[in-house]
């Protein structure tokens, strides 16, 4: 999950390295730092490159989706979820909305978790970030941020600065240091994954990493905002690919040579951060703690900037009269109250379910991907609608509108694969999460003196609702588990 921050100040006018740093900065996140462990737990070495190929080129996709909306629709800019209103109707949008806010507050869970449970050797009482005292002392962090939020206090640039080393030289360290140790022998023996000898399919193993790719990659959608920075247009096309090729291949190579230090087996048994018990199994003790320290310092300092992030979507909402009133009002230092409240009181609710799910911190890195895939294949399908109805294309080269036919093609299928690879069981829990979320639409149409639903709004909510129903009778029957 990326560490950005929307708060951050930037020069007037950038070039192509500047802007370069500033999405790689934005997308390289926490995420990264579980990698090995995801990986392994699902599939070999062949089964993770070719993850990586079908993530690159999808969320490459994704990343040009985003991009071309902004120049296309430059007026639509109150975040993802507009497009899926602009493009589908209210009731679409608003779901893609609140599935955004929540997928932000699911990230911010998983911050927590992935920060007790680094400090699971300090603090054997932290569990693996899913025990009593791993929660209680989560939630005083996480009312704390609140009441410091509530006062004024934004995330400076010299936090980000700090933020950002803390990262990226854990990371590169990682990557020196483990491939001076690569053992060829081990390597090839994890290359199948086991579906040779019996085991899952390839297919199945792909699958089976999907989220986390998603997961890893979010915040790619931001990479769009820096246009404004740029000394010329296209050099955020430039940075665009430059940047996220370099965040795929450091993705990817980090996942990709921890096989040449363990066998998969080990790996998959690996406690996280397990980037830094990889680094241990090297060097020694030392390394899992310069990668956990490196871990915690970003993840406290981005923490300031998301819990943020959460409330502005559904500030932002609600000043489009797609959320309730009250959740517009801003303190008179600009800070969205009520929004805020909201966003602390839901992560409260999910550390809640952190100590009844079964693998805390997969449960809260899946949680978050399978919520950010409505609004990612709706802004896909918007672009792909708006590319075949010419909005916008009128007077534009017709080889520019077919490039942005084949981008938002390619974009819808990978976020259906998504949806697809995500499984039943999050698709479930997505729709019992928004089925009594649209109370707050209710509200807001009610305030609006709106007709609630148009006939194919009607039909999304009888969807959803017959999802939620389903699920609950899962959770009882043990059909659905979290």
């Amino acid at each position: 999950m990326s560490t950005a921050t929307t708060t951050t100040t930037a020069p007037d006018k950038l070039s192509v390295p500047a802007l370069t740093a500033m999405v790689v900065g934005s997308m390289v996140g926490a995420g990264v730092f579980t990698l090995p462990q995801r990986f392994a737990s699902e599939t070999g070495v062949y089964g993770a490159v070719i993850a990586w190929a079908i993530a690159g080129a999808g969320m490459l996709m994704l990343a040009f989706v985003f991009q071309s909306l902004a120049v296309r629709k430059p007026n639509l800019d109150n975040g993802v979820y507009v497009y899926a209103r602009t493009g589908f109707g209210v009731y679409p949008g608003f779901l893609s909305a609140f599935g955004f806010w929540a997928s932000s507050c699911a990230g911010n869970t998983f911050y927590w978790v992935l920060i007790t449970s680094t400090l699971k050797p300090l603090i054997p009482a932290f569990g693996d970030g899913d025990t009593i005292w791993a929660v209680a002392v989560s939630s005083v962090f996480v009312w704390g941020f609140y009441l410091l939020i509530m006062r004024g206090v934004k995330e400076a640039a010299g936090i980000n600065a700090i933020v950002t080393a803390a990262k990226i030289v854990p990371l590169l360290l990682f990557v020196v240091v483990v491939v001076f140790a690569f053992d060829p022998a081990v390597f090839i023996g994890n290359l199948t994954g086991g579906y040779d000898l019996g085991g899952e399919s390839l297919f199945g193993q792909v699958q089976g990493t999907m989220l986390v790719t998603v997961f890893v990659f979010l915040g790619i959608e931001g990479a769009s905002v820096y246009s404004r920075y740029a000394k010329k247009r296209e050099d955020v096309g430039r940075a665009t690919v430059l940047g996220f090729l370099s965040v795929l291949a450091l993705f990817a190579t980090i996942s990709i040579i921890s096989y040449g230090i363990l066998p998969q087996s080990e790996l998959a048994e690996l406690r996280q951060p397990s980037v830094g018990s990889v680094l241990e199994a090297v060097v020694g003790p030392w390394g899992a703690w310069f990668i956990s320290a490196g871990l915690i310092i970003s993840v406290l300092g981005a923490y300031l900037a998301w819990s943020l992030m959460a409330a502005e979507v559904l500030f932002a909402a609600a000043k489009d009269k797609d959320m309730p009133a009250f959740l517009a009002k801003a303190t008179p230092k600009g800070v969205p109250g009520n929004a805020l409240l909201i966003s602390t009181l839901f992560i409260q609710l999910l550390l809640v379910v952190v100590l009844f799910a079964e693998g805390a911190l997969d449960f809260m890195l899946d949680l978050t991907a399978a919520l950010a895939l409505m609004p990612f294949a709706l802004a896909a399908g918007y672009a792909l609608k708006i590319a075949i109805t010419r909005d916008g294309y009128s007077e534009l080269p017709r080889s520019i509108r077919t490039r942005d036919l084949i981008v938002g093609a390619i974009a819808v299928v990978y976020t259906l694969f998504l949806v697809f690879a995500a499984g039943l069981q999050f698709l479930l829990l997505a729709c019992l999460l928004l089925a009594p979320a649209t109370l707050l639409y209710g509200f807001a149409r009610r305030e609006q003196r709106q007709r609630l639903f148009t006939t194919p709004g009607w039909v999304v909510f009888i969807v959803v609702l017959i999802g939620a129903v389903i699920c609950v009778v899962g959770l009882i029957t043990g059909f659905v588990s979290i």
